[in-house]
């Protein structure tokens, strides 16, 4: 049996397992999440046969994870075997339908999530399913047989992109999010978004003497059931609405619009109205682009104001919201930003280090002093273990502890590549001059054997790439060898700080777990800084 979370919580590893291992039943109050999905591949190619060959070699996984194979099969099994008995006809009737193939794959381990995501999820909790109209309609069946018909609440078509033309078919401009609920009891605060400007135009037609634009509402009660006051206002007698006491104190307070007939309105001030309610055409939200001061550089990044709307209108202040593939933390920094509690999950290291950074710009949250983070190695011997693994998410773990940007890192994979610049595996900018020219520290990580020839090669490309500095990590201890090439280097002279710094710096994994830093001129993050955010209050605990 798990304990409650307590904390403000970043899992590293598969939100399966971590659903399973570390939530008690229903104790989180909203869940949004916007799994990993290869929508640009060819829509044919996501139903190719799988169940009896391998798949061709052009042929990719959904970010490594949506090939039919033993997993995927293991997990269908699972879900007729084990699941509710809805969700084991659904998923049994959809795999005859579909056949066994990426996208049977993709729906066979969406619906085992699904089922624990319900499982944690409060009775008067909400999920919101970001996806796109590739699987949105399959997606759809598999949310109703886990949450039943009855608590679907909106399909929500949000514009994420401006017109555009496609080959063959109209172009496709939107995303879809699909929002259910666990019961009919559930949290709902009303939305609003501006007005069109049209209806500005057209219904607040009067400004006053200090530029503010208003309309005016009838105040005769004429018609209305349940009659009104009748007395002499301004010269006219009429049927009021308000009694006279109420008419007098919105005059006293400027509230009341006079006609050239006598007659009198009451006035509704533009700048003090909520605006139109919220429908299920979102349109009024624009995607990240290159210039947003938001933009962290993540492909499927999605905007701030799109996760506020989705928070405030499905919880409260205090509230848990759980994000179980985080990505990037848009939807952990919008519940940081608005006084709510946060869980996310991410697979990978590259999209925790990101996270870590951006909780730093935005609300300078310090890791396991602010929030915890699960799953990460805390020391060497599970460093080494990270390292034999997966030594690609080893390296992005260790360039996380330096806050250094990976080179060539695939968004959602467990896979990493190696960047155009050959012996590069994270850079460091920073800005060192009067010119404000940013200077760049190389990074290499090995996990491996280690030796003196490593550093002459490192060097050797801080002076190709006319950088400043080169730093070398590494799971093993260097040699004598390796810190006597290291200090023939020479040394970085900062030209605003006149201090100098090794050009060749080494450090362990043991000496980086330990809080040692290296030796560098004050910089700014590598990973591209999130706008700074205030909050309310700090938040730590989650009080379960």
């Amino acid at each position: 049996m798990p304990k409650p979370i307590t904390h403000n919580t970043l899992f590293y590893g598969d939100n399966l397992r971590i659903l399973r291992e570390h939530f008690v039943d229903e104790c989180v109050d909203l869940i949004y999440l916007d799994p990993p999905f290869n929508s640009n591949r060819s829509y044919n190619v996501l139903f190719k046969d799988e169940s009896g060959e391998e798949a061709e070699a052009q042929i990719r996984a959904f970010e490594d994870s949506w090939h039919w194979g033993t997993e995927a099969e293991q997990t269908y099994h699972e879900l007729v075997t084990r699941a509710p008995d809805r969700v084991s006809k659904m998923i049994g009737a959809l795999r005859e339908f579909i056949g066994a193939n990426q996208m049977m794959a993709y729906l066979v381990m969406m619906a085992a999530r699904l089922v624990e995501l319900h499982r944690v999820l409060k009775p008067t909790g909400s999920l919101y399913l970001h996806c796109d109209p590739t699987a949105s309609h399959y997606l759809k069946i598999v949310l109703d047989s886990v949450f039943s018909i009855e608590n679907f609440q909106n399909e929500i078509i949000w514009k994420r992109t401006s017109a555009h033309s496609d080959s063959k078919t109209f172009g496709n401009t939107h995303d879809v999010l699909i929002a259910c609920t666990k019961t009919d009891e559930f949290v709902w605060n009303k939305q609003y978004q501006t007005y069109d400007e049209s209806y500005v135009k057209s219904h607040y037609r009067y400004v006053d003497k200090n530029g503010r634009k208003y309309r005016t509402d009838n105040l005769t009660a004429m018609g209305l059931s349940g009659g009104g006051y009748t007395y002499a206002w301004n010269g006219v007698t009429k049927i009021w609405r308000l009694p006279e006491s109420k008419m007098k104190e919105l005059h006293e307070l400027g509230r009341l619009h006079y006609t050239k007939s006598g007659s009198v309105e009451y006035i509704r001030y533009l700048d003090e109205m909520p605006g139109t309610p919220l429908q299920d055409m979102w349109d009024d939200i624009p995607p990240i682009n290159a210039q947003a001061a938001e933009r962290l550089g993540y492909p499927t990044q999605k905007p701030l104001a799109l996760l506020e709307r989705i928070i405030n209108a499905s919880s409260n202040e205090g509230d848990i919201v759980l994000d179980p593939f985080c990505g990037c933390g848009t939807a952990i920094a919008a519940a940081q930003k608005l006084n709510r509690k946060w869980i996310g999950i991410d697979i990978t290291h590259l999209a925790i280090a990101l996270q870590k950074n951006r909780l730093q710009d935005m609300f300078y949250l310090k890791p396991n002093k602010d929030y915890k983070v699960i799953g990460e190695p805390e020391d060497v011997a599970s460093a080494q273990l990270l390292a034999h693994d997966d030594r690609y998410q080893f390296q992005f773990w260790a360039l996380s502890l330096a806050q250094a940007r990976p080179i060539g890192g695939i968004e959602g994979s467990k896979q990493g590549k190696k960047g155009s610049d050959k012996g590069i595996d994270g850079v460091i900018t920073f800005l060192d001059d009067d010119e404000r020219k940013p200077l760049r520290v190389l990074i290499q990580v090995k996990s491996g054997h280690i030796k003196s020839g490593d550093i002459r090669d490192l060097r050797g490309t801080v002076e190709r790439e006319k950088a400043a500095i080169g730093i070398f990590i590494t799971l093993e201890k260097p040699t004598k060898e390796m810190e006597k090439e290291a200090v023939t280097a020479g040394f970085y002279r900062s030209a605003l700080s006149k201090k100098e710094y090794p050009r060749i710096q080494i450090l362990t994994v043991e000496e980086l777990l330990d809080g040692k830093e290296f030796k560098l001129p004050i910089f700014r993050s590598t990973f591209k800084q999130a706008q700074r955010e205030k909050t309310r209050e700090k938040q730590g605990e989650l009080g379960l």
